[in-house]
């Protein structure tokens, strides 16, 4: 395979062979063949130890597997956790390893632990530990930490040790073979700490296991996900848990950076960072699947985010909040596939994308119909952020895609900024919060008039992608699930079908047509998992069962053997595509189980998503703000501190 400067890439391993283990602070990918091929400690976002998944084990790996050619894998997670249960076969006999990262140490802990089942089986382990993204060969020295052999390998201010069998040097890696016998049991523990410190106590496996899985089971249990899609929603549930940080509450788009979306292409981008638009969309799914606190410390984390001036807001920040996400590229890397360049930080946090204002205010309206309590900050940022928007609304931007092309009026950009003024607007009527609701509905008038003047085609019967184009985009399937317009009104069904006209592909949606030089970039890309369950979710709420079901289990056709999925997926090859395993992905698949298992029971009103004028009625029966004490609050004390941020957690605990 060429790469973009026309030499030749090394095969990658395809990326739905990568299962992922994590401590919702970071996340390693495993492949089938026991290769841990991503790790960034100790955060998502930091740099890595291993690297081969953006080039080859020159940039880092951790391989584990029987030293036998012929040898056989089958694997899975222990139900409802991410301690991944590789099942090895070899003539000479059978064992399991145990990859997974323990929770509830605050330390970053990477395990595997190899048990013997029968007969014995010859394991070769392959150690090479490369910091900043492969650009820094550590130093690495052996020790004897108690009774037992480690590694030590150090550069800058990181530090991490392996302990296990006794490893030696051949070239820049460190190697070991050794036989695991029936009954036999072998751990290998990694642990990152800073240089400057002393290396931490061994860790008791055991328990660490039984821990572990306790908390991953009890989180997954409980949610109670729609019949027959149970466990794609669960593991989906466990995926958004995953890929969120236990200290800050910030979700991870994805956890991995510059996996392309198309082969040897430039659509390469750093995804370990937090979309201000994925928090919005989280905190609806958790709260219909009954995940409350976790809810409030995603508003907690969206709140702290957006706080300040609300001309400074920004369509993604790092997972503690940070601001400063500049983008750079690793020349050095070659690049998954040779796919160049390989990226870190995202430029698109400068850009201007006013669908967030809409994605906040919406989901913090539905919080708060959900009777989550008011927070000290939660209504006066949201208030100032309409006062901001009443002032910009008829400026251009970037869109939802983050295009690297010209500003345009994006219609779903439009309808987002008009749920803004909506959601504005009927705060102060329903809730009793203090705030100009003529003024907000007024404006969300006008939008809506604008909207259905100049960003729908009446020749064609559909909405268009930006004012100046008849071109259609898979982000206009939002505009029911906001309450803009009932998934049923032949202005929704005419644009489906232009969808399926034009962004069908092999069964699945595209995004919009890259052929159309909207986002200025060269290439390609293949379907949008996201969108495609989106489109379930219309079909489901329009009446068209069937269609949604058969195009749900496409979608879930997309997933790998363990449930994830990636950021887009190529169905002439079988193949995932892009970053993984993506939120919005499984975010969108949520929802979609959702809206199948409302509309089989008749009650396609309560799809989620779909409220618009049905969301008073839904407020009508909601449960009422409470208090810290529990009981109901009024709207004045609503306005209080009574439902204030949850407390900082001390990061030395």
């Amino acid at each position: 395979m060429a790469s973009s400067d026309g030499s030749i890439a090394h095969q990658p391993t395809p990326i739905e062979d990568y299962a992922l283990v994590g401590d919702m602070h970071s996340a390693a990918l495993i492949s089938r063949g026991g290769s841990i091929d991503w790790l960034c400690l100790p955060r998502f976002d930091s740099e890595s130890l291993f690297a081969a998944l953006l080039d080859s084990e020159k940039a880092g790996r951790w391989s584990l597997a029987p030293d036998d050619d012929g040898a056989v894998s089958e694997r899975e997670y222990l139900r409802d956790t991410f301690v991944l249960r590789t099942l090895w076969r070899t003539d000479a006999g059978e064992a399991e390893v145990l990859d997974f990262m323990p929770l509830g140490d605050n330390r970053p802990n990477l395990v595997r632990r190899i048990r013997g089942i029968s007969g014995s089986v010859r394991f070769a382990e392959r150690y090479a530990v490369r910091f900043d993204y492969g650009a820094a060969v550590p130093w690495v020295r052996q020790i004897e930490y108690g009774d037992h052999p480690a590694i030590l390998a150090t550069a800058g201010p990181g530090t991490v040790i392996r302990r296990g069998p006794r490893v030696h040097a051949e070239g820049l890696e460190h190697v070991a073979e050794y036989d695991v016998a029936e009954g036999e049991t072998v751990d290998l523990v990694l642990t990152w700490y800073p240089s400057h410190r002393r290396p931490p106590k061994p860790l008791d496996v055991d328990a660490a296991i039984e821990q572990t899985v306790t908390w991953w089971r009890d989180w997954a249990d409980r949610s109670d996900p729609p019949s027959p899609y149970d466990q794609a929603v669960r593991r989906s549930l466990l995926v958004l848990r995953a890929l969120t940080d236990e200290d800050t509450g910030g979700i991870s788009a994805a956890a991995t950076t510059s996996l392309p979306e198309t082969d040897g292409g430039e659509r390469n981008w750093d995804y370990r960072y937090v979309w201000l638009r994925d928090a919005a969309l989280t905190i609806a799914v958790l709260l219909t699947h009954g995940y409350r606190e976790e809810a409030e410390e995603w508003r907690g984390w969206l709140l702290r985010a957006i706080a300040g001036d609300p001309a400074d807001v920004q369509i993604m920040y790092g997972i503690g909040g940070e601001r400063r996400l500049a983008e750079f590229e690793l020349p050095e890397l070659a690049g998954y596939g040779g796919a160049r360049p390989v990226r870190v930080g995202n430029g698109a946090y400068e850009q201007t994308q006013w669908d967030v204002f809409g994605e906040v205010m919406v989901a913090l309206h539905g919080a708060r119909l959900a009777g989550l309590a008011e927070t000290a900050a939660s209504w006066p940022l949201q208030h100032a952020l309409l006062d901001f928007l009443a002032e910009n609304w008829q400026r251009p931007d970037h869109g939802i895609w983050e295009i690297r092309g010209e500003q345009k009026h994006f219609t779903h950009s439009r309808a987002m900024v008009w749920a803004a003024f909506d959601r504005g607007a009927r705060g102060v009527r329903e809730f009793g919060l203090d705030g100009d609701a003529e003024l907000w509905q007024d404006l969300a008038d006008r939008l809506r008039e604008e909207i259905l003047s100049q960003g729908f085609d009446e020749k064609r019967g559909a909405f268009r992608q930006h004012y100046d184009t008849d071109e259609v985009d898979a982000a206009l399937l939002q505009l029911p699930q906001i309450g803009f317009i009932a998934p049923d009104d032949e202005r929704m069904t005419g644009t489906v079908a232009a969808m399926e006209e034009d962004l069908m592909q092999d069964g699945l949606l595209l995004r919009y047509r890259t052929s159309s030089g909207v986002d200025g970039l060269s290439g390609e890309e293949h379907p949008f998992l996201a969108c495609s369950f989106w489109l379930v979710e219309q079909y489901a709420a329009s009446g068209r069962l069937r269609d949604a079901e058969e195009l749900m289990e496409r979608g879930l056709a997309a997933a790998n053997d363990v449930g994830l999925l990636a950021e887009e997926y190529d169905p002439a090859r079988s193949r995932q595509v892009g970053n993984t395993p993506q939120a919005l992905s499984h975010l969108a698949l949520v929802r979609a189980a959702d809206a199948i298992a409302a509309a089989r029971h008749g009650r396609e009103e309560e799809a989620p998503g779909v409220r618009g004028e049905d969301e008073a009625k839904a407020a009508d029966g909601a449960p009422p703000a409470q208090t810290a004490d529990g009981t109901e609050a009024t709207p004045e004390e609503a306005r209080d501190d009574a439902g204030a941020d949850l407390p900082e957690r001390d990061p030395e605990e």
